[in-house]
């Protein structure tokens, strides 16, 4: 082997050898900071926020940077054997880069199917832990459904009929203080621009025109506000072609299929309990159903 290629190896181990632990390093720094801010934040609300927000970043941000380490670290492995041949560099590269890869693979799965449970499990610690009246320190009672409406305004409770919006009320009573916290609700619905509540829905669409290989087509989107019942329309432009553009409108596009097939406009689902009381709900398509049954299953279960 060269002189030329036995120093740029020998480079390659000293830059390997500084970077392996740098980027372990990293990882471990971005960790702590997250549980830093986490522990930063007092209200168990502002705490359920942010690991609502914030901790599947972090937590994603924290095994690239040690899956880096990994590639790395097997980059600093058999140096003796890498400089007897330049063909030994390019084997040993090629395995660090699988390490690296299934590391961040291993890690992306656990983040996808197990830390959505663990997750969940924590924001339901957060959210119903006991509240503390900051003014005397009594321990505060959460509401039932039924109870907390006599605290809330017209508009949050339509917030709460469209489940865009769910809001716990929380009671000191000896005191009568109350605290109103505010969560996402189960389904999806946009903030009016008259009443400023999160009630405006997607009611319905139609095709105002067919859309074909030669002219785009048209498709109006029908709005309306549950509480003050303010209709709006949206025009969207249809595409034969399957752009990323047509598709990434706005997180509340629904997609019409323009072969014909029928499409499922609306999913009503009904809950009785064993005391006979009966829940009616209405979803927009079937993934919100879906996703509602896994989360109300996870809740009796827990319970």
């Amino acid at each position: 082997m060269s002189e030329g290629l036995i120093n740029f190896i020998t480079e390659w181990q000293r830059i390997m050898y500084i970077l392996a632990p740098s980027s372990v390093l990293l990882g471990v720094l971005i960790y702590t900071f997250y549980r830093l801010r986490l522990s930063s934040k007092k209200a168990f609300k502002a705490k359920y926020d942010f690991v609502s927000k914030y901790e599947y970043n972090y937590l994603f941000i924290t095994h690239a940077a040690i899956g880096l380490g990994v590639f790395f670290i097997c980059n600093t492995y058999k140096q003796e054997t890498v400089l007897l041949s330049f063909v030994w560099f390019f084997i040993r590269f090629f395995i660090s880069a699988c390490f690296g890869v299934l590391y961040g693979y291993v890690a992306q799965l656990m983040l996808k199917y197990y830390y959505p449970s663990v997750q969940a499990k924590k924001l339901k610690k957060y959210r119903y832990t006991h509240r503390i009246n900051p003014k005397n320190g009594n321990e505060m009672k959460l509401l039932s459904e039924e109870e907390e409406d006599a605290y809330l305004d017209e508009g949050m409770q339509a917030e709460e009929d469209v489940f865009s919006v769910d809001y716990d009320v929380w009671i000191d009573t000896e005191t009568g203080d109350t605290q109103i916290e505010k969560y996402e609700g189960r389904l999806s619905a946009m903030e009016c621009d008259r009443c400023g509540f999160q009630t405006l829905k997607l009611e319905k669409e139609e095709i105002s025109k067919e859309a074909s290989n030669e002219e785009d087509g048209e498709l109006i989107k029908h709005y309306k506000c549950s509480y003050c019942k303010r209709v709006k329309r949206k025009t969207v432009k249809l595409s034969t072609e399957k752009s990323e553009d047509d598709f990434n409108i706005d997180e509340h596009t629904q997609f019409i299929d323009l072969t014909g097939k029928k499409k499922v406009v609306l999913v009503k689902l009904v809950l009785h309990s064993n005391e006979g009381e009966i829940k009616n709900y209405e979803f927009q398509n079937l993934q919100e159903a879906q996703k509602f049954l896994r989360e109300f299953s996870f809740i009796k279960l827990e319970d």
